[in-house]
């Protein structure tokens, strides 16, 4: 199978997404919602390309490759595309990032300086804010970063086999909730941490007294 990515034919390609096939010849697609290990999802929009012939931009990490696929990764509309989209994220996650201790490993804010994404023009009416949750002592949820890319429900289910997330209720008051929206079961969710393995905007930590007690270690 043939196809032309950024100008560049590649050939030898079968059974792949446009995402692995540009990862193959070291051109870089951003993403965030995505991981090589999970199922891919789609839902941040941040990896979307251009395919000639074709009316809208597509994500590349779900949208399988096709013979004379001509494929732009960095045109005008997709850079146009990816900053709005960025930007949507950024508006929708709060919370304090410059003092946050966590921030520096927040994939949206590496992306966002990446593309040059200024502050959001966009302001919310009512911001989207959920008090932090630190019942359990293995994970430390702080919701108001969350940008519903759901690899942590995804980590749960694929990688940890337990399955027990899920997003709840609906529109601007989406959020990742176990059970009946309640605090996490130490019983089931217990010291794999897998989820917050996967977090991209720091929204899962570790409890501050364990993060105290690895550094001793």
């Amino acid at each position: 199978m043939k196809i032309t990515i950024n100008d560049i034919e590649i050939s030898g390609l079968e059974n792949i997404t446009i995402l692995e096939a540009a990862n193959q010849q070291g051109i870089e697609i951003p993403t965030l919602c995505h991981s090589p290990n999970l199922a891919p999802i789609g839902v941040c929009r941040v990896c979307v390309v251009e395919v000639q012939g074709r009316p809208k931009l597509v994500g590349a990490c779900h949208t399988p490759i096709e013979e004379g696929m001509v494929i732009y990764t960095q045109s005008p509309k997709v850079l146009k595309a990816r900053r709005v989209n960025v930007e949507l994220l950024m508006t929708a996650h709060t919370g304090d990032c410059v003092t946050d201790p966590n921030a520096q490993n927040c994939e949206l804010h590496k992306l966002a300086s990446d593309l040059e994404v200024g502050a959001p023009r966009f302001h919310l009416t009512m911001p989207r804010h959920f008090p932090i949750e630190e019942e359990n002592p293995y994970v430390r949820r702080d919701l108001s970063k969350c940008i519903l890319c759901r690899k942590c429900i995804s980590a749960c289910s694929e990688i940890a086999g337990k399955g027990i997330l899920c997003i709840g209720y609906r529109g601007f008051e989406s959020k990742v909730v176990y059970g009946q929206d309640e605090a996490l079961d130490t019983d089931i969710c217990q010291d794999c941490g897998i989820c917050i393995e996967y977090c991209p905007t720091g929204a899962l930590s570790r409890p501050r007294l364990i993060q105290k007690t690895e550094s001793l270690v």
